[in-house]
């Protein structure tokens, strides 16, 4: 009889005291019981640290000054005891077989090293679909998530040998943090999708990182870095230079408008950076 697998959840918050707790409970009643539920509090000044003292030994508590998102993680991370990692966001929450549907797909694919479930979506309260851009792929899927981020960090499950092989979160990107990680990973392993909704990804709230003006100059730093470290296949590399050279455009187009001509000079020249012929 193998061990059951442990899987260490880790929860990044910062000031989410009004909604943390909803997303700890579904971790807590998952179906699944060989779990460490990991919050990372990254300096928050409201009541979470009140809120959290309330589960006593029933979560692993870390602190940390406030450093974003992707050092919450990442010390999440360092401290994880599972071989196998799932991120949940304080503002969503988890469908109670979430755990036990992503471990059973590793079960019966031990080669697999990472898989996403899909998501209900809910903003200002109310259920919204996904647009047909959104539709979330499975396999090797690099080219697919080049345009947009199509992998939510609440519904991975993932092996944490893979995040000691590519990298942890980038801790200088403010935000796109996740796309960059799923980048480096999705050029060279598949990216598995379970097609059950098994979590509920809610959005419209004003600390939203997702909904920040400007996210393309975060997701053009990403395309940069997986250009240049020379793991990209010829398809692969012409595929992220064109949709760097799209997004350096539109970007550039928005400082015009703006009349931030020198940042949109740096955005102009980008484009004549990447090629395939330098690949």
């Amino acid at each position: 009889m193998h061990p059951p697998l442990l899987i260490s959840v880790i929860i990044p918050t910062y000031n989410r005291g009004w909604i943390i707790k909803e997303a700890i409970d579904s971790v807590l009643t998952q179906n699944y019981p060989d779990f460490e539920l990991i919050v990372v509090d990254d300096g928050s000044t409201d009541d979470t640290q009140n809120i959290l003292a309330e589960y006593k030994s029933r979560i692993r508590i870390l602190q940390q000054d406030n450093k974003g998102v992707s050092a919450a993680r990442n010390y999440g991370i360092d401290k994880a005891r599972g071989d196998y990692l799932a991120f949940l966001d304080s503002d969503d929450i988890w469908l109670q077989n979430k755990i036990t549907t992503q471990v059973n797909f590793f079960k019966q694919d031990p080669e697999s090293l990472i898989c996403q479930t899909q998501e209900i979506w809910i903003r200002n309260g109310k259920r919204v679909n996904p647009k047909k851009y959104h539709k979330k792929y499975s396999g090797m899927i690099f080219e697919k998530t080049l345009p947009r981020c199509l992998v939510s960090p609440s519904a991975v499950m993932i092996k944490k040998s893979l995040i000691e092989e590519v990298g942890c979160f980038d801790e200088t990107l403010p935000a796109c943090e996740d796309y960059d990680l799923w980048l480096r990973i999705s050029c060279r392993y598949p990216i598995h999708l379970i097609p059950k909704a098994l979590i509920i990804k809610r959005g419209g709230h004003m600390d939203q990182l997702s909904a920040k003006p400007g996210l393309d100059k975060y997701r053009i730093i990403a395309l940069r870095k997986i250009l240049e470290t020379g793991c990209l296949t010829s398809a692969q590399y012409q595929a992220a230079s064109e949709i760097l050279n799209q997004k350096c455009s539109v970007y550039a187009g928005g400082c015009l408008k703006r009349g931030r001509k020198e940042e949109a000079a740096v955005y102009q020249q980008l484009t004549r950076l990447y090629r395939l012929s330098d690949n």
